[in-house]
């Protein structure tokens, strides 16, 4: 009877980390070959930059180290136009409203920037600036250990992107937080590629990307 319990209890314990390893493992397949520097970046008609936090209207440092990467793209002439994707009515804030402001401070154009209220997650980033803003090539940019993510879950949309990584100026405890949070999200990604499932919401198709990059 023991040894049948301990049996159980290791398949309950191996499943699970089966799952999170072998899903560890596709997105790091599947992003192989797309992840930069930003110094190593190659050129896109525009870069992507995907929420998180602000605070009292500016972005916190994990958001503020990959906006500084979106206009460091924009001005080195690797993109043309810039997409921040996040949540409008996030609990910390509109995040739009935050990373736009930023950019401009940054010296980036205000016409050259097309934001996504309903980026929700990075599955719908991708999936809303394929299917509403008909994005086709990009850079997306996150900081390292979320980039690989970012790209698979786009080019499983369809969107020829490669990753840029971001940087932090953060402490241990939240590099250590965001690095469990990100292993943990590898399976979620992997199930939405395999279900391609909608985004949480569907608009209908948005020019003004296309209208930015005309300029």
């Amino acid at each position: 009877m023991r040894r049948r319990l301990l049996r159980v209890a290791g398949a309950v314990v191996a499943v699970p980390v089966v799952l999170l390893l072998g899903s560890m493992a596709w997105v790091a397949v599947a992003s192989a070959g797309h992840v930069y520097d930003p110094e190593d970046a190659p050129e896109a008609p525009v870069v992507i930059v995907l929420g998180a936090k602000v605070k009292d209207g500016k972005p916190m440092s994990f958001l503020a180290g990959r906006l500084d990467v979106g206009a460091q793209m924009v001005r080195e002439g690797k993109a043309r136009a810039v997409l921040v994707s996040g949540d409008a009515n996030g609990t910390s804030g509109d995040e739009i409203a935050a990373m736009t402001d930023y950019l401009v401070a940054k010296g980036i154009d205000r016409t050259l920037i097309v934001g996504d209220g309903y980026g929700l997650d990075t599955y719908d980033t991708c999936a809303r600036a394929a299917t509403t803003f008909g994005v086709r090539k990009a850079l997306i940019v996150s900081q390292g250990n979320h980039v690989a993510r970012a790209v698979a879950l786009c080019r499983d949309a369809g969107i020829d992107a490669d990753g840029v990584k971001g940087d932090c100026d953060c402490r241990f405890i939240t590099v250590a937080r965001n690095t469990v949070r990100e292993w943990l999200a590898s399976p979620k990604a992997v199930a939405d590629m395999l279900s391609s499932r909608n985004p949480k919401v569907v608009s209908d198709p948005d020019d003004s990307l296309e209208r930015a990059l005309a300029g």
